[in-house]
């Protein structure tokens, strides 16, 4: 009988203390929110930026990069200190930071300064990511409504990315360039009062002590792989791209074989054992490889290729939020209906019809085509990520639910990055060929506008005449036939995501005993063993 009181009472204080979820939801979704706006928002100021403090291009590429190469290569040590010292701290010390770190980086007057404060934004970034999805975790014990709060969160990110340039362009229009940076203290100095009284803490069992060295070891070979990556996508093949690359992956093989040996590793790796574990973490890697790739390829076009402004283009692809924005929001309904294995199968398939479809547009405007593509492509791989996601998070334990997160989201960033440098590789090998023999162009003008299209442009341009058009017209037939060409290779991959997802449960699995959990690990067992 006794056993019997004890478990309902610990159901009431699970839902006494889920009254508020709601409420943490919305306070993590802002916290996410700032860091997926402040990803982009610089972009748009770059050259007002430049103008301003006449960075050199070393320094002005280490002010773009320097943000998410940090927050990439600190996500693991962050995620596991948070299941350590708890997750709450962690991420309060995450506001703090990245409120100094922004005003730092709007009161800058030299490129140094603005890179060492954009630097403590990935770092202040990288404490908040992984304690969102974490606490969330915590938070919503039960399967279907955490599905529901991943939506709502997903569907932020997806609304931070695309707010980004456009907030940037509208303060531009009324400040200077370190407005894009102040937005985001009045926001912190809410944030981190309310956190503090409304976010609970929740941590890992603690067993053993905190691996220092794999941490240290898994930051400086995230940080190698991610620089060399980087390195990669602009094109650049040399020692500088080679050696980080080489470096960082020697550590991280280092770091696997150091946490397999370990008693209380810093990452439990049997986490990988789990078939719907590694192949979510598979997953959002393949999605991020083709999403991001292609969106960066989809900005040139638009701009180059169709001759849109910045907001312009800003415009046309937010049609792909929005529809990212629905699939997140009606994620959990799918995937109670459909199961992980259909729901991202599905996805795949959605967003390789997407980018086929794409494949019909050319030298001229094409809206239709384009908004439907879009749509497609933000339907699709939203629903791809989120069912990912999901299923990582939710298969993998409760003590382990910061470093989870911290491998999805550094397998997000690595996509990220891997897809930049290999549908960007793609694109300039099928590019160059088209300008190897214009008609009428000189041969050193023909190997400079190989580069890119810009570079074509900016020869073009002094060339003049007929040539200077001729070589504008090949440029424009060459940069489209190599779009072709990477949506192909992006609708591959895309392919082999969907028969990835094949491992997949089918159903959505939803135990009724993870209602208990909120109070905590030990309270939970303890009422299990009287009952």
């Amino acid at each position: 009988m006794s056993g019997t009181t004890t478990a309902a009472s610990l159901r009431r204080r699970a839902a006494g203390a889920g009254a508020n979820r709601w409420v943490v939801l919305v306070v993590l979704c802002v916290s996410l929110l700032l860091v997926a706006v402040d990803a982009t928002v610089l972009h748009v100021a770059v050259p007002a930026v430049t103008e301003d403090l006449k960075p050199g291009a070393i320094e002005l590429l280490w002010i773009v990069d320097v943000y998410p190469l940090v927050c990439a290569s600190l996500l693991i040590l962050f995620g596991t200190l948070g299941d350590r010292v708890g997750r709450r701290r962690v991420l309060l010390l995450g506001y703090g930071l990245f409120g100094v770190a922004s005003a730092m980086a709007a009161l800058a007057d030299t490129a140094q300064l603005l890179i060492a404060a954009r630097a403590l934004l990935g770092v202040g970034g990288a404490m908040i990511m992984p304690a969102t999805l974490s606490i969330l975790r915590q938070v919503f014990p039960d399967r279907r409504e955490r599905a529901l709060a991943i939506g709502i969160w997903s569907a932020v990110a997806a609304v931070g990315a695309a707010v980004g340039p456009l907030l940037g362009g509208f303060l531009l229009e009324h400040f200077w360039w370190g407005s894009v940076f102040l937005v985001n203290i009045p926001l912190m100095l809410v944030s981190l009062p309310v956190g503090r009284l409304l976010l609970p803490e929740s941590k890992g069992d603690g067993k053993g002590p905190w691996d220092v060295a794999g941490a240290l070891m898994a930051t400086v070979g995230l940080f190698g792989v991610v620089l060399g990556v980087k390195r990669l996508g602009g094109g650049e093949m040399g020692g500088m791209t080679v050696l980080p690359l080489a470096v960082g992956a020697g550590l991280l093989v280092l770091f696997v074989r150091r946490q397999r040996r370990l008693r209380h590793p810093l990452v439990d790796l049997r986490m990988f054992a789990r078939p719907a574990f590694s192949t979510s973490v598979g997953c959002i890697v393949l999605a991020m490889l083709a999403l991001v790739g292609l969106e960066l390829i989809a900005a040139q076009y638009l701009q180059l290729v169709l001759g849109l402004s910045p907001l312009e283009t800003g415009l046309r692809l937010l049609p792909l939020t929005f529809a990212a924005m629905a699939a997140g929001l009606a994620g959990a309904r799918m995937l109670r209906r459909f199961g992980p294995r259909r729901m991202v199968c599905a996805g795949f398939a959605l967003t390789a019809v997407a980018v086929l479809t794409l494949m019909a547009v050319a030298g001229e405007d094409n809206p239709g085509i384009l908004l439907f593509g879009f749509v497609l492509l933000g339907f699709g791989l939203e629903t791809t990520l989120f069912g990912a996601y999901e299923s990582m998070l939710s298969e993998a334990p409760q003590e382990q639910a910061g470093g989870a997160a911290a491998i999805g989201e550094t397998s997000y960033q690595l996509g990220a990055g891997i897809g930049i440098a290999l549908l960007g590789s793609v694109m300039n090998a099928a590019y160059a060929p088209g300008l190897s023999s214009v008609p009428g162009v000189p041969g050193r003008a023909s190997a400079a506008a190989e580069h890119s299209l810009g570079e074509a442009y900016e020869v073009a341009d002094r060339l003049g005449g007929p040539a200077g058009v001729a070589l504008r017209r090949a440029a424009q037939d060459s940069f489209v036939h190599g779009l072709h060409v990477t949506l192909l290779v992006s609708a591959g991959l895309l392919v082999l995501g969907a028969l990835m997802a094949l491992r997949l449960p089918r159903v959505m699995q939803c135990e009724e005993a993870a209602t208990v959990e909120l109070p905590g690990p030990r309270e939970v067992a303890e009422s299990r063993v009287s009952v």
